[in-house]
């Protein structure tokens, strides 16, 4: 994926920012509701015109400022195609979020989402933070899902969910964010340590600095005691 390519090789000349962590994030759906197009717009702040089915997987990552802290999100769009899916589920392995996509104009791609989340927590990890987004809010007038029902599924299996637009741009970045944040806090709180083997997080430069910085304060200490 060539744009995703140039948009990480821009992604890296920002990486004088001094990083506090990396997340692994997933992009999950049934084909045709736009996931691509949302990662496209989350990077690149445009809709893309000429999107065509992913074959397989397709990758992308931004740096985004949340609460103060800077996340490298490394995204991983998966295809939607039944004939893709072991080969999707395969990158399914520590993924710290995912964006559970649906059509809002779209009965089918709705009713397979207890199908997308179950393969998510069976394959990722029972602590991935998943947040349900209703693409295509734009077209309202032909909506077959309404945000009530949508709410209640997301309540019921605790999720978070929103409804945006690829095309306007509407609520795509809010979508990551959220999903980042409620991750930061799972970190926080001790729910999630990313020194676990596959959580789907790693520390960066700024995270393991801090880290460290208590330990070199220690050592004088350590010292007089041993005089």
């Amino acid at each position: 994926w060539t744009s995703a390519r140039r948009t990480s090789q821009r992604t890296l000349s920002l990486q004088i920012v001094s990083l506090d962590f990396l997340f692994k994030f997933l992009v999950i759906g049934n084909a045709g509701t736009g996931k691509s197009c949302l990662l496209h717009q989350f990077i690149e702040k445009k809709f893309k015109d000429d999107s065509n089915h992913t074959i397989g997987v397709e990758f992308g990552s931004k740096i985004i400022n949340v609460g103060g802290k800077y996340v490298k999100l490394q995204i991983w769009d998966t295809a939607g195609q039944e004939r893709f899916r072991s080969v999707t589920r395969s990158y399914y392995r520590g993924a710290a979020g995912a964006l559970l996509v649906y059509d809002i104009t779209s009965r089918e791609t709705y009713n397979a989402l207890t199908n997308w989340l179950t393969d998510a927590r069976m394959l990722a990890s029972q602590n991935i933070v998943i947040i349900l987004c209703g693409n295509k809010k734009d077209l309202d007038t032909d909506r077959e899902v309404t945000f009530l029902e949508a709410s209640r599924f997301a309540q019921e299996n605790e999720l978070m969910f929103l409804e945006t637009s690829a095309l306007t741009g509407e609520n795509v970045e809010e979508a990551f964010v959220q999903c980042a944040r409620k991750i930061l806090n799972k970190i926080e709180s001790g729910e999630l340590d990313p020194e676990r083997m596959g959580s789907g997080i790693q520390y960066g430069d700024a995270a393991l600095r801090q880290l460290r910085s208590p330990r070199r304060a220690q050592a004088p200490s350590a010292q007089e005691c041993g005089c």
